[in-house]
């Protein structure tokens, strides 16, 4: 299914946490939070400005972001779960070391 988000929403895949914490703890599905770490499917084309000239979208398909705990709208598609966001409720991009 190709999906393309509209004005400046984002759609994201959550990224699954480690089930084992540092002290060797093992969490049980029942008592996580819903990942903040997400990967970007697919981007929307911008949102217009007053003047009626698109504002481009900083993110890309393929970064990793992190969003809020309770940000955007779960989506399910083909068997597979999705969240679809604005892009000014993604709070920053993951860059990895070089």
């Amino acid at each position: 299914m190709n999906v393309r988000p509209l004005h400046d929403r984002v759609l994201l895949r959550r990224l699954e946490q480690d089930e084992v914490v540092k002290g060797g703890i093992i969490i049980p599905d029942t008592a996580k939070e819903k990942p903040q770490e997400a990967e970007v499917i697919a981007v929307g084309p911008g949102k217009l400005d007053d003047n009626g000239k698109r504002m481009p979208i900083d993110v890309k398909k393929g970064d990793r972001v992190l969003i809020g705990k309770y940000s955007g709208n779960d989506i399910k598609m083909d068997d597979e779960e999705f969240l679809i966001v604005r892009e000014d409720e993604i709070l920053c991009v993951i860059e990895k070391k070089k």
